[in-house]
């Protein structure tokens, strides 16, 4: 995997436009907290990574094979954790840059994991569901060596669920002689899930949104807000947050979006999503396209959506006060530069999105203790660990005049390298 092309400098095949942008923002922290340079070229890289063929029959009968990836970032603070995505753009730099993102999430919410990530290069939607199970049972039986609840912790990611989890469960039980329930989370309740964990992200970037207006002194008796995305995370986010008395003035789907400036009704809209599959035709709103929609008017912009959907091309143009990530990624390096110039927060997606591995966590360690929580424990440990990773990060941006983006791999990237530090290089 690694071809060293001179004394110094190793190329990776992993280094992809996603991955080599997560290692710049690393360059950028590393240099401003004078990170030691050895210990600062150990953290630019994985520490494994596995690309295996995924051989699946048919419903037809036929055989069509599949490539799927696993990479371990770093295991430093304990076993690896991180989601599969089935996707066709899935590649190992992006799964490279993700888990290195995830690593540092994990350190700075405190929670005792290295990062990693996994996926498959598949059209999901294309597949029937007895395709998709063999799939993942595939996929898992290729990977299996990787996996284990003290080794390697899956769990969901785009275009992946509770079952996609279940299925991985029970292939691995199989394989070493009994049911193991922690070697996955986001699965079903009733096989050993959390309650709790199908919200937690959306909770968790709501949690964020109220510090952040409450920090940065957002002077609104219901400040506005739009959500790209009204997926799982964007729906939850805009749920609690329409609860809470803010106003949600536009949300989008992959197929568009609407907008009422006077606010959405949030629970009708849910119910008309149920039914009709997308946003758009809900009344009391006008539609908007995806592209204009980040630039409506508000008090803060939830992209929950894909990765790299606030660009150069369009930052400047974007007409919020705070930005809090949802999605893995939706900001360039080069869109958040021009978003600190016109002076507009971004709470990072290491931080925002940060709920999901925090209540998969919860599950871990409820399935290895074989003792399990209510929904109020779950979402009451929740807002305790996001709130105190929120005020670290607001804290010390405001002290230290970096970017929260900054402040928050600062964080994460010191407790690995102090993890590292003192356990030493072996041999």
């Amino acid at each position: 995997m690694v071809a060293v092309t001179s004394a110094d400098k190793p190329t990776m095949e992993c280094e992809t436009e996603h991955f080599l942008g997560a290692q710049r923002q690393l360059d950028e922290i590393a240099e401003e907290m004078g990170l030691d340079r050895e210990l600062h070229e150990r953290l630019r890289y994985p520490k494994r990574a596995l690309i295996v063929t995924v051989p699946v029959r048919m419903d037809d009968g036929s055989v069509k094979t599949f490539t799927g990836y696993r990479v371990h970032h770093d295991v430093t603070l304990g076993p690896a954790k991180g989601g599969i995505r089935f996707h066709p753009e899935v590649n190992l730099g992006e799964v490279s840059c993700l888990a290195m993102l995830m690593t540092w999430k994990c350190a700075l919410m405190g929670l005792p994991y290295g990062g990693a990530k996994g996926g498959i290069r598949v059209e999901p939607w294309k597949l029937t569901t007895g395709e998709t199970e063999r799939l993942t049972r595939r996929y898992t039986s290729e990977i299996i060596n990787l996996l284990g609840p003290d080794k390697d912790i899956p769990a969901p990611d785009m275009y992946t669920n509770e079952q996609t989890m279940a299925w991985i469960m029970d292939t691995y039980s199989i394989n070493v002689g009994h049911t193991v329930p922690s070697v996955v989370t986001g699965k079903p309740v009733s096989i050993g899930g959390s309650f709790g964990r199908t919200e937690a992200t959306g909770r968790g970037v709501a949690y964020c949104v109220r510090r952040a207006v409450n920090h940065f002194n957002i002077k609104s008796d219901a400040p506005k807000v739009v959500v790209q995305g009204f997926g799982n995370v964007g729906a939850v986010t805009a749920k609690l947050l329409h609860q809470a008395g803010y106003k949600i003035v536009a949300v989008s789907d992959v197929y568009g979006g609407i907008y009422n400036p006077d606010g959405l009704d949030i629970p009708r809209l849910m119910a008309y999503v149920s039914e009709m599959g997308k946003v758009q035709g809900f009344q009391d709103s006008q539609e908007v396209a995806n592209k204009d929609l980040l630039t409506l008017p508000c008090d803060v912009l939830v992209p929950a959506a894909l990765g790299g959907q606030i660009t150069e091309a369009n930052a400047d143009k974007l007409n919020c006060k705070i930005i809090v990530e949802g999605a893995n990624g939706p900001t360039t390096p080069e869109a958040d530069s021009i978003l600190h110039d016109k002076g507009i927060i971004v709470v990072p997606d290491i931080l925002a999105n940060a709920g999901g591995v925090t209540v998969s966590y919860f599950e871990w360690v409820q399935g290895m203790m074989h003792l399990f929580w209510s929904e109020d424990e779950v979402n009451q440990r929740l807002e305790q660990i996001m709130g105190r990773a929120c005020d670290q990060v607001l804290e010390l941006s405001t002290k230290s005049k970096l970017r929260p983006r900054m402040a928050a791999l600062r964080i994460g990237v010191s407790r690995i390298a102090e993890a590292k530090r003192l356990r030493g290089l072996y041999p």
